[in-house]
């Protein structure tokens, strides 16, 4: 799965609630799981990867795999914490970010099972980060706003060369099919 990147509009939109768990949500879950490991990232949303759901999948602090389809907050700690994050959406960007030390959050497992889980330290600060991106918040709106907007002009900057790049190898191609069909026109003239 393509991981989307800052600047890409379905980051910043609120993803819709999963009408049930099927087996296409199933099959979604595992190829976020393996999205995430592959990226070396310890959680991965929905809107993330292009799907507009409120689901995320975790792997953090315990190691234990854990996806949360259509969570729910429930409570979250007065006391807060300051931890560095970073995102597979802003790759190379890293910045501390303050939030509750814990939290209860309920949802749906991937069986379709409700459940309740009381989470604290790197999980905790995980599942809250993953739960943003259901909201179209991405942890660089949490840091401030001069950071934010250089880091999104650096990601708009990257947006354009890629372009450009993309744009000159399609021209470049272009030119390489003309020269082909040319030198078979002229054989077949001869």
């Amino acid at each position: 799965m393509e991981v989307l990147q800052l600047g890409d509009e379905l980051l910043r939109g609120k993803a819709q609630p999963v009408d049930g768990v099927t087996d296409g949500i199933r099959a979604l879950v595992a190829e976020m799981f393996e999205t995430m490991e592959q990226q070396q990232g310890v959680g991965l949303a929905g809107p993330q990867v292009g799907v507009p759901l409120r689901l995320f999948v975790v792997k953090a602090g315990d190691s234990v795999r854990r996806a949360f389809i259509n969570p729910t907050v429930l409570e979250a700690s007065e006391e807060t914490g300051e931890y560095e994050e970073g995102c597979l959406s802003i790759p190379g960007v890293y910045h501390n970010v303050v939030r509750p030390r814990w939290i209860n959050v309920q949802a749906l497992a991937p069986d379709g099972t409700p459940f309740t889980l009381r989470a604290d330290g790197l999980l905790a600060r995980v599942i809250q980060h993953e739960n943003d991106h259901l909201e179209g918040i991405l942890f660089v709106d949490r840091v401030g706003d001069e950071f934010r907007d250089r880091i999104s002009a650096l990601f708009a900057l990257r947006r354009e060369r890629r372009a450009e790049k993309k744009a000159q190898k399609a021209a470049k191609s272009a030119r390489l099919q003309a020269k082909i069909a040319a030198k078979q026109r002229k054989a077949a003239s001869c």
